[in-house]
């Protein structure tokens, strides 16, 4: 397997498309890794700091998700530096689009992603820049459809990722309208961890969980794990997080979901522990459910050791690569979790809006609750149950799974 992940590593991106703003000091990118069944896809993220090579990283990591969710294309990813908070932030979007809209015509398809939403932002956006949907060259450079198809799965698409979420099984609170791109993510990184049970042996029911970020993916994962019977025992937030020993109860989950501001964790004053008290504390928590979904590269060795000790079973990614490792995929301290717990890798965990692209593109379909997001269950069961064929070990289950991934690509 490292042979393997070294050559994938090594490998020179096909394109490397770099932009710099006039107007502001942003400086964007799009990484293509490969242009694997004519086009390739990826999300557009952006924040103060980044780099070529993060977004480099990314893209190899799309790359290999893709062999999980489809289409079998290549990976890519665009980031821009620059800070998301800054009000100058839609005109960058808008010259970046405008720049970038030549290769998402022809074989590049893109979507929200960090600070970068895919509803309010991209969608528009690019429709303003003559795009007829961010996914529009993924239709053109792989599925080469004939224009009507094209017309007709366009919309299905659009329609698709939108749609307000009417099935109570899967909204919080159906009036507020949740849309399909604000829950599936968080749905898979909690359906990856019930079919790691029914697969490997137990249960979710009654089971512990930690939750490492708020955003869409964290605090969709915690409502789902909750209405599973699983018990969420912390949450940890940027700005600082809760904790209940004996676990919240589904409705105190529901509560905090709807009471969210943005990504951020909102509780009581009593409630709310400050972040410094918060990270000393949780990593000590009795748990066997982990579920890292804030920023990519935060968890540290210290802190899986920590959580191992009172007794983790599995982690289920919903950030990418969560590990501090410096390394794009199998750093050490990946490594090291992945040979003491069952680790269920981001490319599977977190492949719902990946799949939901893919579910919607590759034919026409039904748009219903219920088969969307049973398709994206489905899609992550298969997944585990592949790698438990091949290992039924509760141990290297990501090895495992790199090694059926990167078969398909090198």
């Amino acid at each position: 397997m490292k042979e393997l992940l070294q050559a994938y590593e090594n490998k020179s991106p096909e394109i490397v498309f770099n932009w710099k703003d006039s107007e502001t000091e942003a400086e964007g990118w799009t990484v293509i890794n490969s242009l694997r069944g004519g086009a390739a896809g990826g999300g557009t993220r952006m924040r103060e700091g980044l780099d070529m090579n993060e977004v480099l990283s990314l893209a190899k990591t799309m790359e290999v998700k893709f062999t999980v969710s489809g289409p079998p294309i290549g990976g890519a990813k665009s980031g821009i530096n620059f800070n998301p908070n800054d009000p100058r932030k839609k005109g960058v979007l808008e010259r970046w689009y405008h720049a970038v809209s030549p290769l998402l015509k022809s074989y590049y398809g893109t979507g929200g992603d960090l600070n970068v939403d895919e509803i309010h932002e991209v969608i528009p956006i690019t429709e303003d820049a003559g795009v007829w949907h961010p996914q529009e060259g993924v239709f053109n450079g792989h599925f080469k459809p004939t224009e009507a198809d094209k017309i007709n799965r366009i919309g299905q698409l659009r329609l698709g990722v939108i749609k307000a979420l009417e099935n109570t099984k899967y909204s919080p609170e159906v009036s507020r309208k949740y849309t399909v791109a604000d829950m599936i993510t968080g749905f898979g990184v909690a359906e990856a961890v019930k079919h790691y049970y029914d697969i490997y042996g137990g249960s979710v029911v009654g089971k512990r969980a930690v939750i490492q970020g708020f955003g869409n993916v964290g605090s969709a994962a915690a409502y789902y794990l909750a209405q599973m019977g699983a018990k969420v025992v912390g949450i940890i937030d940027r700005a600082g997080g809760v904790i209940k020993e004996e676990g919240f109860s589904f409705d105190e989950i529901k509560t905090f979901f709807l009471n969210k501001d943005g990504n951020n964790l909102i509780a009581s004053a009593d409630e709310m522990i400050p972040f410094k008290e918060i990270n000393d504390r949780i990593w000590s928590l009795q748990t066997e459910i982990f579920a890292p979904c804030a920023a990519s590269r935060l968890v540290t060795k210290d802190q899986i050791s920590r959580l191992i000790d009172t007794g983790l079973e599995v982690i289920s990614c919903g950030a990418n690569v969560p590990f501090a490792d410096k390394e794009i995929f199998f750093g050490p301290i990946m490594e090291y979790t992945d040979g003491k717990v069952s680790l269920v890798p981001d490319f599977i965990s977190n492949c719902g809006m990946a799949r939901v692209f893919a579910y919607f593109m590759e034919k026409r379909v039904g748009i219903d609750d219920e088969l969307i997001f049973n398709d994206t269950s489905e899609t992550i069961r298969k997944a585990i149950l592949k790698i438990f064929k091949q290992n039924p070990s509760k141990e290297n289950i990501s090895q495992t799974a790199f090694e059926i991934a990167l078969k398909q690509l090198i």
